[in-house]
């Protein structure tokens, strides 16, 4: 994965992580989706599996509980996925969701199932690096990278120790709270990607409040890639796939 991004960073000054959570509204609708994605350029592809007890902001968690409601699954997940990317071969598609699907799904056979049907990289939240021996391993035994979270609130010590786990990249919070709001493109920010940088050498990913083309404007150049999320939930709710096919393509035009 990391070969891929940097290979991908030479020909584009910024990447696009796009995010959808998998069964809101359907299935067919995240088909509709990811083909708008696909379509405007977006080289990573962030498929949330629906989970109760999600952390995320109002939106995400919305959706989540719908998508739980609608009769979406862990097994029906892994079948969408499957499919699309082989719709997509040259995408690169990444899982998130949390430690407690995994471990009733029994971790080793979920990561070597996701990495059976190509996969690249798993982002687990609520796992620590420290509580992690078990998923950190199946991992890199089946050749999925395990990509953990960058909080702003760790010390440069905490910083490195958890980028030590990380393979791939790594998920950089943009701020204090949850996904949805918007964060302030400021100096302050630019602080902390910087101690971001300086903990580690793998790719970094800047989510959580980035929504609108000056957002990737400011952050293009300190970071390698950006994660839009809520804001592209928010467009299908109310104008449909194409609109986030339209928004996608304005954000580096």
């Amino acid at each position: 994965l990391e070969d891929k991004i940097v290979a991908l960073r030479k020909q584009k000054p910024i990447l696009l992580m796009t995010h959808l959570v998998l069964g809101y509204p359907s299935f067919e609708e995240n088909r509709k989706v990811i083909r708008e994605m696909v379509g405007a350029g977006a080289e990573i592809i962030e498929m949330q599996i629906p989970f109760s007890e999600s952390w995320d902001g109002a939106v995400i968690l919305k959706a989540n509980d719908q998508a739980l409601k609608n009769g979406a699954n862990t097994t029906k997940c892994i079948e969408f996925a499957d499919s699309i990317r082989k719709e997509f071969p040259d995408t690169i598609f990444v899982f998130m969701t949390y430690y407690n699907l995994l471990f009733a799904y029994g971790v080793e056979k979920f990561v070597q199932k996701v990495k059976s049907i190509g996969i690249e990289a798993l982002i687990v939240p609520d796992i620590p690096p420290e509580e992690g021996a078990e998923y950190i391993s199946a991992c890199d035994r089946h050749n999925v990278a395990s990509v953990f979270l960058f909080p702003p609130t760790s010390s440069p010590e905490r910083l490195k120790e958890v980028g030590r786990s990380c393979r791939g990249m790594v998920y950089c919070v943009g701020r204090k709270g949850v996904t949805g709001s918007k964060t302030t493109m400021d100096n302050e920010l630019k602080a902390t990607i910087q101690r971001y940088r300086e903990a580690t050498s793998l790719p970094l990913a800047l989510g959580f409040g980035v929504q609108e083309k000056e957002d990737v404007e400011a952050i293009t150049g300190l970071v390698d890639i950006a994660v839009i999320g809520t804001k592209l939930i928010v467009l299908h709710q109310e104008q449909g796939a194409a609109a986030v096919g339209h928004f996608l393509k304005s954000v580096r035009s």
